[in-house]
């Protein structure tokens, strides 16, 4: 099995790509220990030390470290990754799920139309590029012209997630929608 791994935005995040499919449908954001006990990949990760946050996408896996350096976690880190899809043990426990839990999304019923143009514009062309740098973005709610984002994986405390969210989207949700003034992160 051969795993590649590509540097992301945020250099406490490194993406590891095992060539295979990861999830099958949706996202995972394990953010501490204690979250990790769902899935066995997640557990041997968070067991190495020095990790504060893993996040399954579809083909991939991001690792954020809170200490140490890439050199001496990488081959840690590709071991159990490595060891884990060798067992055929699957990446969630029984009974467990990718639901995101992250609430209820929020918008008067009135911008509707608005906020179905702006969720099509994330899934379309945000998501993939940010899943590019191993994270994930979703639409959380859409208030008084300001749109509000939960940022995933490498992205959430990414030095460039700002930028991201100013220039990025914002400039390309503004661009298409003009209600949008703003974006926040939620």
């Amino acid at each position: 099995m051969f795993i590649q791994t590509e540097t992301t935005p945020n250099p406490a995040t490194l993406k590891f790509l095992p060539g295979r499919t990861v999830l099958e449908h949706g996202t995972l954001d394990i953010r501490d220990a204690n979250a990790a006990a769902k899935s066995p990949l997640a557990e041997k990760i968070f067991g190495i030390g020095n990790v504060d946050g893993v996040f399954f996408g579809s083909d991939f896996i991001a690792v954020s470290k809170t200490a140490g350096e890439w050199p001496q976690l990488k081959p840690l880190i590709l071991g159990a990754i490595m060891e884990h899809f060798m067992s055929g043990e699957p990446l969630l426990k029984s009974g467990e799920s990718t639901a995101a839990g992250d609430g209820e999304e929020f918008y008067d019923a009135a911008d509707e139309e608005t906020v179905r143009t702006i969720k099509d514009l994330i899934e379309t062309r945000v998501r993939p590029a940010v899943a590019n740098d191993g994270g994930d973005i979703t639409f959380r709610g859409f208030k008084e012209g300001v749109v509000y984002l939960a940022m995933k994986g490498a992205c959430s405390g990414c030095p460039s997630s700002t930028a991201t969210l100013r220039h990025g989207i914002q400039n390309l949700l503004k661009h298409f929608v003009p209600e949008v003034v703003e974006v926040r992160p939620l």
